[in-house]
């Protein structure tokens, strides 16, 4: 009892020094972890990363730990006891324990809020979010024992086998979404792409980004089709960024279709007069059909052809100068059909009143006239935007685009066609819309008409 007494009195020089480094070191230590977390607090508030305000959050109670934990740490390396317990060799290795353990809980507590954090934010799942919490928990938990073990001088080869095990089969279930995994975390982490930017593949898949989660990315394609690419491929293959929806339509433009059938009526006309008293009362379907046919179907020729009427009276009847008067008229100065016929009527009448004789057409050459049937289709496309517009524009069929274009203004028996309207009254792109109305499509040919389009579209966009 004495002797236990005696002890700290013959040797207080082996105590109190160890004790003093202790003391000095953890004030220093603590006024450190003061001084930083005050500037790291002031830098997190000028950053707009909100993971610097959970790493602060995290770390700042277990820092207290980690500044005694050193402190002891020093205390220990300065003091010169010795016993046969090896208490200096325990304590040491306690206190390499304690900072395996305060650091794997920091960064287990991180995981915990950061995960669903980002998960949030990149619009993952939550069945993403919670696996990719619980891998990353459970690594951290493995390493955090691994290390405690070698600390203690346990054998860790067998845990080490078992882990690369497991780590080697996952990789094998998983060797196809890993790639995409990894791709999905660059996409999300840098913003090369986002949600609802309008993309365009170079192997040609386009539309809205609607999700990018761990494995694949999904778009919505103008025609409301669903696209789903692997990440992969998005970060390997050349993507056009077009951005965020521009200003929304009021209503949406559909897009249609247009199927064209002739059929026979049973009149013709085998002189002037007939052909001007059968045009009189033709109803539109006829008066368009001798009109327009030859420019729907050789859409490809430029100028304007001749109607009709003109070339039959002009190869047939043999008038020249009636013929070129009638392939002069210009379908596009007209807004509805029977505006177009009474002119047609109007010249022919005109000739007939000067007096003079007129041929006979021979039997097997009348003029035979025909009807245009129309079938009217709507297709996948659908614009709420310029761009959609533009892009559903470079894909549109001609036929398509004779029916918004052409058979338009006869339909609304306005100088305009369905796309001015559209931009006008849905789009406020008034400007735009009389460009386009004042386009005569009459001196193209349908590709030089959608060239144009596309040009001014594409102007406007800029």
């Amino acid at each position: 009892m004495n002797a236990a007494l005696s002890w700290p009195s013959e040797r207080w020089p082996e105590v109190i020094i160890p004790v003093a480094v202790f003391i000095a070191a953890l004030i220093a230590t603590l006024w450190l972890r003061r001084v930083s977390y005050k500037a790291l607090t002031r830098w997190a508030e000028k950053t707009k990363w909100q993971g610097d305000d959970i790493l602060l959050q995290a770390t700042r109670g277990a820092s207290v730990l980690w500044c005694i934990m050193v402190s002891a740490a020093l205390g220990l390396a300065v003091s010169s006891v010795q016993s046969r317990w090896k208490w200096k060799d325990l304590s040491g290795d306690g206190l390499w324990t304690l900072l395996v353990l305060s650091l794997a809980l920091t960064a287990f507590n991180l995981a915990d809020q950061l995960i669903p954090q980002y998960g949030e934010k990149f619009q993952f799942s939550q069945r993403t979010v919670r696996l990719t919490g619980t891998i990353v928990k459970a690594f951290i938990i493995v390493i955090g024992i691994l290390l405690v073990l070698e600390i203690w001088g346990v054998p860790t080869s067998p845990i080490l086998l078992v882990v690369a095990l497991v780590v080697l089969i996952a990789a094998l279930a998983f060797r196809e979404t890993l790639p995409n995994l990894l791709a999905g975390f660059q996409l999300s982490t840098t913003e090369q792409v986002k949600v609802g930017d309008y993309i365009k593949l170079e192997t040609g898949e386009e539309g809205y980004v609607r999700t990018i989660d761990w494995r694949m990315t999904q778009i919505e394609g103008l025609d409301q089709s669903t696209i789903f690419i692997p990440n992969r491929k998005l970060i390997q293959t050349t993507v056009i960024n077009y951005g965020r929806p521009i200003k929304k339509a009021k209503e949406a433009f559909r897009f249609y279709d247009r199927l064209h059938l002739k059929e026979l009526t049973g009149l013709k006309a085998k002189n002037l007069r007939e052909l001007a008293d059968i045009l009189k009362n033709a109803p539109d379907s006829i008066v368009y059909y001798h009109t327009h046919n030859f420019l729907e179907e050789h859409h490809y020729l430029t100028p304007e052809p001749a109607n009709d009427f003109a070339l039959w009276v002009n190869d047939v009847l043999g008038d020249v100068v009636l013929g070129e008067r009638l392939a002069s008229i210009d379908a596009f100065e007209f807004p509805n059909l029977r505006a177009l016929s009474e002119r047609l009527v109007n010249v022919m009448e005109e000739r007939l009143s000067s007096g003079g004789e007129f041929r006979q057409a021979t039997e097997g050459r009348e003029f035979y006239f025909v009807k245009s049937v129309s079938v009217i289709l709507p297709t996948p496309y659908i614009a709420h935007d310029l761009r959609e517009f533009l892009e559903s524009l470079r894909k549109l069929s001609l036929g398509s685009l004779y029916y918004h274009i052409f058979e338009s203004r006869l339909r609304l028996q306005k100088a305009t066609n369905d796309f001015s309207v559209w931009l006008e009254q849905s789009l406020d792109e008034p400007e735009l819309a009389d460009e386009i109305a004042k386009f005569d499509p009459y001196t193209f040919t349908l590709e030089g008409t959608k060239s144009q389009l596309i040009q001014l579209i594409e102007k406007r966009l800029k």
